[in-house]
């Protein structure tokens, strides 16, 4: 039946698949993003940039909105509280080359919440009507966005957030299966995403705890929607788009990531992310993503990621990154040299 169903569009931009990758701040950078299409995301989003372009000017902001290479439809997102400066943010992102516009109502974070801006918008539907209306009429391209289930358990508004948005024009719709006061905590719930496929027309992804191919079915299944939106099951396995789409597509699984493949995406991934950030941050970047790829690598137990990752962090240079990648995965092929030197073994 799924199969039966159109894949989702939005705007002129049609869908190669119903997997998506989720906004992430400080995870879907620019190499993060690429890695992810590459290894079968049909949609990709940018971090959150926030909407007062006097801040654009910070080493961060320039990085969270640079897309150069990277294939269309090119989808910045945007934060904020104010109408008229979302709409003058979407406005320069169109300009840079922006094909897709998100605004970003479902963040949970403190600081961004404290500014009235992410899932804190949704306790003032006026102000959301009026913030669509402005960013929609503001650019040509379209305009997605993304929300919680609502403030807290008893303002559980997004099926009335998402008929205003839908009557503001915006061309599709990505909802986290938790009100804001969950931040992630609990299990996400998908009857209220079931209940917002039903009262709009527009597109509709599913978002929250989708972490399996499995889980995928059921969730499109169970709420109607359109696509899943993968946020941290992503993180240390970019391997999961591919494997969804498979599963969608074929209703069996795609094999798991051979160690010389997990060696080969890992070094590429850090290649990219030291030629993007520099010798000095790209070290320190890979850090966190080797923690990741850890957590996801089944061959180890929660000692030996501590025991490898503290190896990992004390290296300063790239080179000797790479070295500890080619001992974790490929020790045959490597000299051993990291693995010597910190008196560890990859068996």
């Amino acid at each position: 039946m799924l199969n039966s169903r159109p894949l989702p569009q939005i705007g002129r931009h049609r869908l190669p698949n119903r997997v998506i990758l989720a906004p992430m701040a400080g995870v879907t950078d620019r190499p993060f993003r690429q890695l992810c299409r590459r290894l079968g995301a049909g949609l990709v989003v940018g971090e959150m940039v926030t909407s007062d372009p006097a801040l654009w000017h910070t080493r961060k902001s320039r990085q969270r909105m640079d897309h150069r290479g990277e294939p269309g439809p090119r989808c910045v997102q945007i934060a904020g509280g104010d109408a008229a400066m979302l709409a003058e943010a979407a406005r320069l992102n169109a300009a840079r080359g922006a094909e897709i516009i998100d605004i970003n109502m479902g963040c949970p974070a403190k600081k961004v919440c404290n500014k009235a801006a992410g899932s804190a918008l949704l306790r003032d539907e006026a102000l959301v009507a009026e913030i669509l209306e402005a960013v929609v009429s503001a650019v040509e391209v379209p305009v997605t966005l993304k929300i919680r289930t609502g403030w807290c358990a008893d303002s559980n508004n997004g099926v009335r957030i998402a008929r205003l948005a839908e009557a503001a024009g915006i061309q599709a719709l990505a909802v986290h299966g938790r009100h804001r006061q969950q931040r992630y905590q609990g299990q996400a719930e998908y009857d209220t995403i079931a209940a917002i496929k039903q009262a709009v027309d527009i597109p509709v992804f599913a978002n929250g705890d989708v972490d399996s191919p499995l889980k995928a079915a059921e969730v499109l299944d169970y709420t109607g929607a359109d696509a899943v939106m993968i946020g941290r099951a992503a993180q240390g396995y970019p391997w999961i788009f591919r494997e969804i789409d498979h599963y969608l597509r074929h209703g069996c699984y795609y094999p798991p990531p051979s160690l010389p493949e997990r060696a080969e995406v890992l070094r590429s991934h850090l290649e990219t992310l030291h030629d993007f950030y520099g010798d000095y941050m790209g070290v320190r970047i890979a850090r966190k993503h080797l923690g990741w790829y850890l957590a996801a690598d089944d061959r180890f137990d929660a000692d030996r990621q501590r025991e490898l990752r503290a190896a990992f962090n004390a290296l300063e240079l790239a080179d000797a990154q790479f070295t500890f990648i080619d001992d974790l995965f490929c020790p045959e092929r490597s000299p051993g040299s990291v693995r010597a030197a910190n008196g560890i073994c990859a068996a």
